[in-house]
């Protein structure tokens, strides 16, 4: 993927141009039903349909046995207890090192096939010889499948029904019983000790970081950073940003946003726009990280990465309890041992 990314566009043409914060609009709608047995979905031996948040209802004669998702999604579906349905991903996978990438979560990346492991990758042939009965995946924009090819949409999704949840300008906690819905309706065990100990521990993060914002009433900027450019991210669209702010974390809101208003794009030099305690700074392989910041003089210079007040950010969240127990608990450990420092 090219790095440059000086002209801000849609999430998805930021992304193929090297990462950023700004997410694309979604649907806020989301599907009625409450799971099997309710009008959203149906597991078992007999027919299934599931509704998603195109609204569009998907129906099948049998429950998916041959899964193909978005890596994000697909480690979402693993933590519900969605294993062996699942032969194949698409997205960020796997890194150079041949270790998995943080948004294939706790799948085991070697017992699937990968269609593409980057923006833009979509083998058709493998996904056609894969059998696949549904493809699932997140929706940023209306109608758009999440890393699923512009050009070659539409022979994929010929091949299989798909199902699109959305990944944005909803709070997470809401996506997430989404996920839970969609899981269950596959076939999934809600009441695995496994889904209710990862619903228990997110719920504890919860209040944890409920607790440090009111105790430590530091002011946090999510961010990302480019080679040419410092982007500040709108609060009001990231789902589990939307979330944060509901437990009364401070967060900065960029008062000058990018056309889509998903976030604001700075110069370099205009870095220190905002005063923040904290940096929670987008950690996806496709961004730079403090050590490749460290050269740029404007970084150096910023409070919080003056005060060592930096902490990671999966601006794109696994969409389980398991996968945001983690993320939450991260956020409420750095502010809670944060001081302001403007």
């Amino acid at each position: 993927m090219s790095t440059s990314r000086s002209t801000p566009v849609s999430r998805r043409g930021i992304l193929a141009a090297g990462g950023a914060v700004g997410i694309g609009a979604l649907l806020a709608a989301c599907g009625g039903g409450k799971g099997p047995g309710g009008t959203n979905g149906s597991a078992g031996k007999g027919s299934w349909t599931f509704t998603d948040d195109r609204k569009e209802k998907v129906s099948l004669a049998h429950t998916p046995q041959r899964i193909v998702a978005f890596t994000g999604t697909a480690a979402a579906l693993h933590d519900f207890g969605i294993d062996e349905q699942i032969v194949g991903v698409f997205g960020p996978t796997k890194l150079k090192n041949g270790r998995p990438d943080p948004q294939a979560g706790d799948l085991d990346i070697d017992k699937v096939t990968i269609l593409g492991n980057a923006y833009n990758q979509f083998n058709v042939e493998k996904y056609a010889a894969l059998r696949p009965d549904l493809l699932v995946t997140n929706m940023y924009e209306p109608g758009a499948l999440w890393f699923v090819p512009d050009d070659s949409k539409d022979k994929i999704t010929k091949l299989a029904k798909s199902v699109a949840l959305t990944a944005a300008r909803t709070p997470l906690v809401k996506i997430i019983e989404r996920y839970a819905e969609l899981a269950e309706s596959l076939g999934a065990d809600l009441k695995a000790k496994k889904v209710t100990d990862g619903k228990a521990r997110f719920e504890k993060a919860s209040e944890a970081l409920r607790k440090a914002a009111r105790s430590h009433p530091v002011k946090v900027l999510a961010c990302s950073g480019s080679p040419d450019l410092f982007y500040a991210s709108n609060p009001g669209i990231n789902a589990d940003l939307m979330y944060y702010k509901s437990l009364g974390v401070d967060l900065i809101v960029p008062d000058h946003l990018d056309k889509g208003g998903y976030f604001e794009s700075l110069s370099w030099e205009n870095a220190d726009k905002y005063t923040a305690d904290v940096l929670l700074l987008d950690n996806r392989t496709a961004t730079l990280q403090p050590k490749d910041l460290a050269a740029k003089p404007s970084w150096a210079k910023l409070p919080a990465v003056k005060a060592h007040q930096i902490t990671p950010w999966s601006s794109e969240p696994r969409f389980s309890y398991a996968g945001a127990a983690p993320l939450i608990e991260s956020l409420a450990k750095a502010i809670g041992s944060a001081r302001k420092v403007n």
